[in-house]
């Protein structure tokens, strides 16, 4: 290395980072399942106060748009002149009437009240008892312990070594490999939240954050093991998760090519781009310049308040910013997939596509391509009739490789600063389709 650095300054970037790694993308094994460390403190708190979750987050829905009225209504000073709170709460009108509208779907849910098609298990009452609560305490320790991958470093350090790969093939940063791992090892939602908060910092610029958001913010190993579980074929988990990546990684180098992708602009939040220079200075190698860049970000680190206020922020900024939005459109979305033909009527231009391609059953499994977009899971619940294995097979890999779906990711995405709008989902989604089908039924007809 060029520069010399005290033994204090080494270690400030060091330890923070390696409880990061530690707690974001070590993989463990507890109780015969494949997890990290956040994923296991997330169950544990979900454990206990599972009776308790759905009341706090109805509390945290109602007193988010209690916030916002109050914010665009009355306009007091304690909101408007703090950029965290003003920017919490003082939103556009869209996004008024999606919080009235999650509100209004909580209660429903919570108190049994009004149509059935809400408050069913199948539409609201899967996101407020099932979902809600896994965000609940996943934003908990991920948004307390984010600092950990944000503030000492650690992206420096991995965006110098891996930019000329990451650059060239997906048109990012190298720092993003971080947020990439993060989601397939650890959980989609983690990905976004450190996706979101680097683009707020001005780290990627519009383009870049879309691009990692609807491509890289892939659901966990442990989950795409349920799905595969659901349909029948855990024996399959090694050849069914090489699918899935192979699949993802085509649709990574492509999305980014296309629109809507393409065209989103190459400029930053608020028009504030942080010095993250990705061009190695003569006399450096890239892993002498990471170090050095990593251990300078380390430096500036602020101390054990900043680190539990930045924590805290991104704890509020995530419940309230994400728990209405998840509740409004993922409700809406799993009605339409629950109580409306609309899903199968949109897959049946794909029967003629799936026969040609001589996929079984192709008609049953044209029903579960679109229903994805609600909930990621559905397909494989539909799947279960299916007789055919290769089918089966495909359906679940196909579930997995869209990663557009309103109830989690999708809905985590319109809820985050990430510049992405819904019509963008819809569009992703389909091409993410178009993309992954060949090669998946390509390997499902090599497996079967």
């Amino acid at each position: 290395m060029n520069k010399k650095f005290k033994l204090v300054d080494i270690l400030t970037f060091l330890i923070p980072s390696l409880f990061g790694i530690l707690f974001f993308m070590i993989p463990m094994k507890i109780g015969g399942e494949v997890t990290i460390p956040i994923a296991v403190l997330s169950g544990w708190l979900q454990d206990l106060l599972a009776d308790y979750i759905p009341t706090i987050m109805l509390g945290i829905i109602i007193i988010t748009l209690a916030g916002t009225l109050i914010a665009k209504l009355a306009k007091p000073a304690a909101i408007i002149n703090s950029p965290f709170f003003n920017n919490l709460f003082n939103v556009t009108t869209g996004w008024v009437i999606v919080r009235l509208l999650g509100t209004l779907f909580a209660v429903s849910v919570y108190f049994e009240v009004g149509p059935e098609h809400i408050w069913s298990a199948d539409t609201g009452g899967l996101l407020l008892f099932d979902l809600l609560p896994v965000l609940f305490s996943v934003f908990l320790f991920a948004g307390l312990l984010l600092p950990l991958l944000i503030n000492f470093g650690l992206l420096e350090f991995f965006g110098s070594l891996l930019t000329k790969v990451m650059r060239p093939l997906f048109k990012l940063p190298g720092r993003s490999s971080i947020d990439c791992v993060a989601s397939w090892i650890g959980d989609g939602t983690i990905g976004v939240l450190l996706t979101s908060r680097q683009y707020e910092e001005g780290y990627y610029t519009k383009k870049e954050a879309a691009i990692i958001g609807t491509t890289f913010s892939v659901v966990s190993i442990t989950f795409s093991l349920v799905v595969l579980s659901q349909v029948g074929l855990g024996h399959m988990f090694v050849p069914f998760y090489l699918t899935i990546l192979v699949s993802g990684i085509a649709a990574a180098l492509i999305m980014p090519r296309i629109p809507p992708l393409s065209r989103k602009e190459d400029t930053y939040f608020d028009e504030k781009a942080k010095d993250a220079e990705e061009d190695i200075p003569s006399g450096y190698t890239p892993v002498t310049w990471g170090i050095t860049a990593a251990i300078e970000k380390a430096k500036k680190s602020r101390g054990i308040k900043d680190f539990f206020t930045q924590g805290a922020q991104n704890i509020l900024d995530m419940w309230m910013g994400v728990a209405p939005v998840v509740m409004a459109l993922g409700t809406l979305a799993l009605i339409l997939a629950e109580y409306t033909p609309i899903f199968r009527w949109i897959g049946l231009p794909f029967i003629p596509v799936l026969e040609l391609m001589g996929v079984p059953e192709a008609t049953a499994a044209s029903e579960t391509i679109f229903v994805g977009f609600a909930d990621m899971f559905l397909p494989s619940v539909m799947a279960t009739g299916i007789e055919s294995e290769m089918t089966r097979f495909i359906v679940a890999s196909l579930s997995v490789s869209q990663l557009i779906y309103m109830s989690e990711v999708g809905g985590l995405l319109l809820g985050s600063k990430i510049p992405v709008t819904f019509i963008d989902l819809v569009l992703i989604f389909i091409l993410r389709t178009i993309i992954t089908l060949p090669i998946i039924v390509v390997a499902a007809h090599i497996l079967f």
